[in-house]
């Protein structure tokens, strides 16, 4: 799927009020590549995600820019495996 294609991750899902933050984090999951997303596991304890995601800092949330609230691991799984269906949603 080119880039041209690929459906505008960061306002899905549509008509859901989205602050800063939640824009920030589905722009930032829409960056990783097709071959990181590949290795994600459901079934991860929350420690296997962070060092599988790698932008966690020590206080547990990700590193994110212009964000207006902390993102934990269990935000960010909620927001990743959703992301998941819309990117891949024949599987």
């Amino acid at each position: 799927m080119t880039d041209q294609n690929r459906p505008d991750f960061e306002h899905l899902p549509a008509g859901m009020p989205m602050d800063e933050t939640d824009v920030n984090l589905r722009a930032y999951l829409s960056r990783l590549s097709d071959e990181h997303l590949a290795q994600y596991d459901s079934a991860w304890t929350d420690e296997q995600v962070i060092e599988w995601d790698g932008n966690f800092k020590s206080d547990g949330n990700l590193m994110l820019v212009c964000c207006e609230r902390d993102v934990d691991v269990t935000d960010f799984r909620r927001v990743l495996e959703e992301h998941l269906k819309f990117r891949y949603p024949a599987e």
